[in-house]
């Protein structure tokens, strides 16, 4: 026994092997550079590996009187035209120096390159390897001197990315078709664009000790909160972490509670929806490599808004977000209220529909939970395998395999007429969500509502409500409170949650979200009142 115990012990690394294997760590390199070119090209390649894709150029322009020089980029990350015309081109081309530039050329040929030679805008100066190897694997290009104690950085970024495309995960009917794409800078402007102000403020920060990730930080100054804005700050800095690929990382990393099923950061791929929160005082998380962009602090009824919502009128937005909201908790409880009623409480049916649904049942072999189980892990297989198939029949085999096994499973007397309905609503319900993050946490609540009926009936599903209900007043994001603005519930927020009320009428942003100091949005009432007043003048006119 005790060797079997030993057995699946965890062993600690010998002191000798322990870090054999590391990951590069880039604040290791921070040897200053050397006066010697061919030291310094040694170096470059013994850490890189010998890599195929590092570029290396020597240079001797003849007006420098044998001085050598060396030009380093990585293919693909760096813009082959940019280096040909603003550097290569710049270097060989023979110039007739004056008498003050030969002098400058000789005492600090470091600044004569930077502002003699090279055309780009963005040359810096480095003194220690790891800001260069920063930069070289930015896309930036290096230039290495013999006989300088520094190095030139040249912004040359130019690596093939996907062009402003309309986002696949939030589309809508009316509104922007642009979405967020892989490049961070492009991403950028697109919220730039949407909101032309010097307040719109960006702070920008690399995290990840091999990817070395760019993140950006952007918020609208004078609205946001400073105490959420420095919350972020700290979470983001605590990260501690060898890569970020995608914005799930540091989602994860941030979030308020590790194990809700509720998310407490929301994401999106629109600019527009985007740019919507950093005007109420949210702050944008925007992760170079992917097109869904963090937001935050967020609460529980901002799931269910989606920015269509205000391009349209009033009352059919209003209609539309009630109906998002029952569509939520039939997805979340249909099955269950079933199951609760059909096993425990069959007097609270009609006994038409009473004797039609034991018709049905008749010769199923499985209960209502069971059989409902299968039916919901069916769907579930259905659906994550029409996303993985491949676009031209990945939706003709999801569409086609639920018709076909619904069924197949009734006539073979699997599953009752009835369950294959209630699980297709349940289904359909679910999509209408506007943010997969939410409709994931009613997925996942089902099927402990499903076991919770099965066991105790409606008491149960009650009892399962008052549970996430007491954990949803509980959540806190950044600070806020999730169920902001019912608990505590806050009058003046109340014109867009349930329902949403005419522009003109919103006049506050949301309290406890941005700014206490500043609560007032600039709305559309000035000018109301001069449309009418011209529209009164008008009717004068005429009479």
């Amino acid at each position: 026994m005790s060797k079997l115990t030993n057995l699946f012990k965890r062993k600690k690394p010998k002191k000798a092997e322990k870090n054999k294997h590391l990951p590069f760590d880039s604040a290791k390199h921070n040897e200053p550079i050397s006066v010697n070119l061919t030291k310094n090209i040694n170096k470059l390649l013994d850490i890189t590996g010998n890599a195929p894709d590092l570029i290396i150029r020597g240079l001797e322009p003849s007006y420098m009187d044998g001085v050598s020089m060396s030009v380093v980029y990585i293919s693909g990350l760096a813009n082959n035209d940019t280096i040909d015309n603003a550097i290569m081109d710049s270097i060989l081309d023979k110039l007739e120096l004056s008498t003050t530039e030969s002098i400058l050329l000789k005492k600090d040929v470091i600044s004569f390159i930077k502002r003699k030679v090279i055309k780009t805008s963005n040359v810096e100066e480095v003194d220690y390897f790891c800001d260069l190897l920063s930069k070289l694997f930015a896309g930036d290009t290096i230039i290495f001197i013999e006989g300088a104690h520094q190095a030139l950085t040249v912004s040359t970024l130019g690596w093939e990315h996907r062009g402003v495309e309309e986002p696949q995960s939030q589309t809508v009917i009316r509104g922007p078709k642009e979405g967020f794409t892989e490049d961070l800078n492009t991403n950028t402007t697109l919220i730039r664009r949407k909101i032309k102000s010097p307040n719109l403020w960006m702070e920008n920060m690399k995290i990840g000790k091999v990817t070395e990730t760019k993140v950006v930080i952007m918020y609208l100054k004078g609205v946001v909160n400073e105490k959420v804005l420095e919350e972020v700050k700290q979470r983001l800095k605590r990260i501690e972490a060898d890569s970020i690929l995608e914005s799930g990382y540091i989602e994860e990393f941030i979030q308020d509670s590790t194990f809700s099923p509720f998310p407490t950061i929301a994401n999106s791929e629109r600019p527009d929806s985007i740019a919507g929160g950093i005007l109420e005082g949210q702050v944008a998380i925007l992760i170079d490599g992917t097109p869904f962009v963090l937001m935050a602090p967020v609460t529980f009824f901002k799931f269910f808004q989606a920015s269509e919502d205000y391009y349209h009128r009033y009352d059919i937005v209003t209609f539309i977000r009630i109906m998002r909201f029952s569509s939520f908790f039939v997805s979340m409880l249909l099955p269950s209220l079933y199951i609760a009623i059909t096993t425990f409480h069959q007097e609270m049916l009609p006994t038409t529909m009473l004797v039609s649904l034991m018709a049905q049942r008749e010769g199923i072999p499985f209960p209502a939970f069971v059989e409902a189980l299968i039916m919901e892990i069916t769907f579930e297989v259905l659906r994550e395998a029409g996303v993985r198939m491949p676009r031209a029949i990945g939706p003709a085999i999801s569409i086609v395999g639920a018709l076909v096994l619904g069924q197949a499973a009734v006539q073979a007397g699997l599953v009752s007429a009835a369950m294959v309905i209630i699980v297709s609503f349940t289904a359909i319900s679910n999509f209408v969500a506007p943010h997969f993050n939410m409709a994931i946490a009613a997925r996942l609540l089902r099927f402990a509502f499903m076991l919770l009926a099965a066991t105790l009936g409606l008491f149960g599903i009650m009892s399962g409500l008052l549970i996430v209900l007491i954990h949803l007043v509980g959540l806190r994001s950044f600070g806020v409170p999730y169920l902001m603005p019912l608990a505590p519930f806050i009058p003046s927020n109340q014109k867009d949650v349930f329902v949403r009320v005419p522009w003109w009428a919103m006049k506050n942003r949301p309290v406890l979200i941005g700014n206490p100091d500043d609560k007032t949005r600039s709305t559309t009432m000035k000018s109301t009142v001069q449309n009418n007043e011209s529209h009164e003048e008008y009717e004068s006119q005429k009479e």
